[in-house]
């Protein structure tokens, strides 16, 4: 996905000044929450917006607000907002997720944080932070969560599976309660790659799902397919 746009159904997403381009991750994310009717949404790291994009198609009745801190992607996410047919619900904040205003309260957090705490770093400062967790980490992401979010609300993250099981266990010392979990595999018979998953406030009983995305002939499975119809192009 190296060009400088990305053409949805219903919109399109510039990207040419985002230090991280549109990837699987976000689709699935955006794709995969599973909440009836959210009226007040945060997407927590937008870089291009798409996130907040897809659930602003998804959810026509919610206001959706994004923070980011890299100026350039929090720029070129608010234009991309300025020029959906979802304008009129979508904000922009710049800034750092831990200085984020508390006036208002979310019935849904989303986030593709980044999850890198050793990685060997690249030379591209903008990337670092997209990738690494100097900027946020677990632990900030989950002590600012806990104030921005209704009592009734969830908080939904897409990480690898061994970052999950950490960010797991910190949810839980913060008092949070794991939910949905949806494993993710390229095939029926390779490794989970990914794992998208629902922490609420309040009591619930942890449920797993999975989700393959390709067939034993290489194409989109069916579940997948069904998922981003509406979505991507040619679905």
């Amino acid at each position: 996905m190296g060009n400088t746009w990305f053409q949805f159904q219903q919109f399109r997403v510039e990207q040419d000044r985002c230090a991280m381009k549109i990837s699987t991750d976000s689709v699935l994310l955006g794709t995969l929450i599973q909440e009836e009717s959210p009226s007040q949404i945060l997407d927590i790291g937008t870089g291009t917006g798409v996130i907040a994009l897809i659930l602003a198609q998804r959810y026509p009745q919610a206001q959706i607000q994004a923070v980011e801190l890299d100026e350039d992607a929090a720029d070129q996410a608010a234009e991309n907002f300025a020029q959906s047919p979802f304008s009129s619900r979508l904000k922009l904040v710049k800034g750092r997720f831990q200085e984020f205003p508390e006036e208002d309260r979310f019935d849904l957090l989303v986030s593709n944080p980044p999850y890198f705490p050793n990685h060997l770093k690249a030379s591209d400062p903008r990337r670092n932070q997209a990738l690494h967790t100097d900027e946020l980490s677990f632990l900030d992401l989950l002590e600012k969560a806990v104030k921005l979010l209704t009592e009734e609300g969830s908080l939904w993250v897409i990480l690898p599976p061994a970052q999950m099981k950490e960010f797991e266990g910190l949810a839980v010392k913060k008092s949070f309660s794991p939910g949905k979990i949806i494993s993710v595999k390229d095939s029926a018979d390779s490794r989970i790659i990914r794992e998208v998953a629902q922490f609420r406030k309040t009591s619930v009983c942890k449920t797993e799902e999975e989700l393959v995305l390709k067939d034993r002939d290489g194409g989109f499975s069916s579940s997948y397919s069904r998922l981003i119809s509406g979505f991507l192009l040619g679905f």
